[in-house]
């Protein structure tokens, strides 16, 4: 539910979402632990979980899954795009221009409503503990749902969940110990949200569409029989470098193409369970191979025994063809 002026009179930390907080957060179920990919990247599951606190179905911006492709070095790195969440939920999101400090910028507009999408680095977030908090920088991206700059804290969408810092972190996140010349600027959008959200007839009408649409954009031969090709190659050079580097490439090679097909195959399972039946079993035999190469790669790495890697993909190449063919033929 969005907040109004009305949710934080006298001067109140102003929200974006009332009836939110960390401690009581119900992740969507996209984000469930039963998955094969609990998580995916950072920016869809953060719109995964913004339009479910929204109080919307995030199910129905996936379509854009089909466009994946093997870039030649890794997967697509798959984004909705801004235009279909224009279409599908009327929500506006556009760069956020900054000339003064973020901080300032946000909480404008926290206060009219809008939510602010912001890079920061992971080092400074608890939600990474165990991964890279407070051990490693890596650029990612939080949308901040309350502002508290006098008591240096805020509330925030990121990855799977939504969170809170504090103190140091918060320091940290808008780079309080940094001179002001030498701070990088963050990449920044604001989404505008209607004040309720669009009927699940329309929703699931646009999603429909937008299925075609991407259908028709989809790469233009099989991107999972083009990485097939010289998987077993680019291996052995990940196996020369250690295992840090190991999972640089296995979150942008198996990891992309594995949770972008598991969440196909809960789009096609939201718009019509019986219709896409066989397109949705297609679609999970991406991912389940996805996870099961993962492990194949790790353990080569570790063994350096790359033989059994040749044929580790097949099921996915197949797979691929099968949602591709069973898609036109349903709605292309």
């Amino acid at each position: 539910m969005l907040a109004s002026e009305a949710d934080h009179p006298g001067g109140a930390v102003a929200t974006v979402f009332s009836g939110v907080t960390p401690q009581y957060y119900q992740p969507h179920r996209l984000h469930g632990a039963e998955r094969a990919w609990p998580e995916t990247n950072c920016y869809v599951d953060l719109w995964i979980e913004v339009l479910h606190a929204y109080g919307t179905a995030p199910e129905a911006m996936l379509g854009f899954t089909l466009t994946q492709d093997y870039e030649g070095d890794q997967f697509t790195f798959f984004k909705v795009p801004l235009e279909d969440l224009e279409s599908l939920y009327h929500i506006t999101v556009t760069e956020l221009a900054l000339y003064d400090s973020v901080e300032a910028h946000v909480s404008t507009q926290i206060e009219r409503g809008r939510l602010c999408l912001v890079e920061v680095d992971s080092y400074f977030l608890p939600d990474t503990a165990g991964i890279t908090y407070q051990t490693e920088h890596g650029k990612t991206t939080v949308g901040i749902n309350r502002l508290d700059p006098v008591n240096a804290s805020m509330d925030y969408f990121h990855n799977g969940g939504f969170f809170e810092l504090s103190g140091a972190d918060y320091a940290g996140v808008f780079q309080h110990q940094v001179e002001s010349g030498l701070r990088w600027i963050p990449y920044t959008e604001f989404a505008k949200f209607p004040p309720t959200p669009v009927a699940i007839e329309t929703l699931r009408s646009g999603s429909q569409e937008l299925l075609t649409h991407h259908l028709r954009r989809r790469p233009s031969s099989n991107p999972l029989a083009a990485y097939a090709q010289v998987f077993a190659g680019q291996v052995e050079q990940v196996a020369d470098r250690g295992m840090d580097f190991f999972h640089l490439y296995a979150f942008n090679t198996v990891r992309q193409f594995g949770a972008n097909f598991e969440l196909l195959a809960s789009h096609l399972e939201w718009l019509d369970a019986a219709q896409f039946s066989d397109e949705i079993l297609a679609a999970r035999q991406i991912s389940d191979t996805a996870k099961t190469t993962q492990f194949m790669l790790a353990r080569a790495v570790a063994r350096r025994r790359f033989a059994p890697l040749a044929t580790a993909l097949d099921p996915a190449v197949a797979a691929w063809d099968a949602v591709m063919t069973g898609l036109d033929r349903k709605v292309g």
